[in-house]
């Protein structure tokens, strides 16, 4: 295989808030919290890491390989949609590596979550809790995070190229 053998990818995804489900953020429910619009579960930060994994192998975006018009119910699970673009990476020669995001949110309040979000995040892409780092942020840079209405995320993932005998 030609290229580097590691890579780098940034992602970044938000979502207003709206009604009518519990808020799924980085692979876990937080219960009493608004919910994220979207067509799928609106979890942003999955969708983040998502673009980032892509980025990096060189694969596109999320919504080239899910676009919202696209015949995926709606309410689709976001680690379902991570898990099928890990298996993408696999099969294209790349093995996922570190992943750092920070989620940008005046409400609610995200430290209590971000360990379990961290160990979801890892679980989705079968790697070790260390790699995975997460942060929050409260949007103190103003922008409809900040002001409370919505959840905006940033991540950045390496993936290395498998190995090929």
């Amino acid at each position: 295989m030609n290229g580097p053998l590691r890579r780098v990818g940034i992602g970044v995804d938000g979502h207003p808030f709206g009604p009518g489900r519990p808020l799924r953020l980085g692979g876990i429910e937080i219960a009493g919290a608004p919910a994220l619009f979207g067509h799928s579960d609106g979890d942003a930060a999955l969708h983040a890491v998502a673009d980032a994994l892509l980025g990096a192998a060189g694969l596109g975006d999320l919504g080239r390989h899910h676009p919202a018009d696209d015949r995926t119910p709606r309410g689709v699970s976001s680690a379902d949609l991570l898990a099928s673009i890990v298996a993408r990476l696999r099969d294209a020669g790349w093995r996922p590596e570190a992943v750092d995001l920070t989620i940008v949110a005046a409400r609610p309040r995200l430290a209590p979550h971000l360990e379990a979000m961290q160990s979801a995040i890892a679980g989705l892409r079968g790697v070790q809790n260390e790699v995975v780092s997460g942060k929050a942020s409260t949007g103190n840079l103003g922008g409809d995070a900040g002001a409370g209405r919505s959840i905006e995320v940033r991540a950045v993932a390496t993936v290395t190229r498998l190995e090929t005998r």
